[in-house]
């Protein structure tokens, strides 16, 4: 309870702090791509892409994460290797390498570790770095990329360095709103402008903040209200407890960015849903303890829908569009 009052204090703090600054903003523009090694990102796309890299070559990582939409797979949540749903609801892969913290258990703070993790993941790849690797040396052009870029066949440290090589050009700049902010401002309505100011001035930008929109912080979910428990759907415990077992983490959960939220459904670490308008009228009542009007909420609605960038100089898309 202590750290949930912290918690809220911070962002009602943060939220006071904007409003008699004048409104100022404490989101950016989400940057270009770094300029990368083409190689090792082509090199880190192959991977991305190879089923290989799972045992018995079942799923590869593009299987969960989409890259001709959202950067996830759009279910409630992803079917394990047990046949089960697993834990929590896919995250997107693009712009996780704004985040400062990744995973809804906010466990990771680097690319490097949170793909170790999948890999090895039982019920995710569930593959071993001896396994793993011998398929990759097995592989007469594998070897000769890894040669040209590495100086040496696949390793562990080079696979994860072309993983997240890769994982890094995965930005999705160039959204409306970021033109906003930059100074185009008829790249929004006067309604989208009007939703970004209801989201400013609820205080939802306290906590998505930054270039992402979030990823930086860890939050308590259900503040004033619980949606899921009277639904029997609270997660079943799993929440930054189940990671770290310290008194004090349940209900915690990374903030998660809303780069493309409006091609990112289902929404919440349990995919509960599949409504962008449901997931905002959610987080009013269970995070600021308000009950927003229908027009406030069409009004973020809008807004939310400016905030879907471009990949490779196209906008993205929710997996039932079939736009180009």
């Amino acid at each position: 309870m202590t750290r949930v009052l912290i918690c809220l204090l911070s962002c009602l703090f943060a939220a006071s702090v904007l409003a008699e600054s004048g409104g100022g903003e404490s989101v950016t523009p989400i940057p270009p791509a770094e300029h990368s090694d083409a190689a090792k990102v082509e090199l880190g796309r192959k991977l991305f892409d190879d089923p290989r890299l799972s045992h018995d070559d079942v799923v590869a990582c593009s299987g969960c994460h989409e890259l001709r939409s959202g950067g996830e797979d759009g279910r409630a949540r992803s079917i394990g290797t047990d046949g089960k749903p697993l834990d929590f609801n896919t995250p997107t892969v693009f712009n996780a390498s704004g985040n400062a913290r990744l995973n809804w258990e906010a466990n990771f703070r680097t690319l490097e570790g949170q793909n170790e993790s999948v890999l090895l993941n039982a019920r995710i790849m569930n593959t071993t770095w001896d396994e793993l690797l011998a398929k990759l040396r097995n592989d007469t052009n594998y070897l000769k990329n890894f040669f040209a870029i590495y100086g040496k066949g696949p390793t562990r440290a080079s696979v994860l360095d072309a993983l997240t090589t890769f994982e890094r050009s995965l930005v999705t700049p160039n959204s409306r709103f970021d033109r906003r902010l930059r100074g185009e401002f008829g790249a929004i309505s006067p309604e989208e402008e009007q939703g970004y100011q209801l989201f400013k001035s609820y205080g939802c930008v306290a906590c998505h903040q930054g270039a992402n929109f979030g990823g930086n912080l860890l939050q308590p979910f259900g503040i004033f209200d619980d949606p899921f428990r009277p639904h029997g759907d609270n997660g079943d415990g799993r929440d930054r407890f189940a990671a770290t077992g310290a008194d004090g983490d349940g209900r915690l959960y990374r903030v998660p960015s809303l780069r493309n939220v409006a091609v990112t459904a289902p929404y919440f670490h349990n995919g509960y849903s599949s409504s962008l308008a449901e997931a905002v009228e959610i987080m009013g009542r269970s995070q600021l303890g308000r009950t927003l009007s229908q027009d406030d909420i069409q009004l973020i609605v809008k807004f939310l829908n400016t905030l879907t960038g471009e990949y490779e100089g196209r906008p993205l898309t929710d997996h039932g569009s079939t736009s180009k």
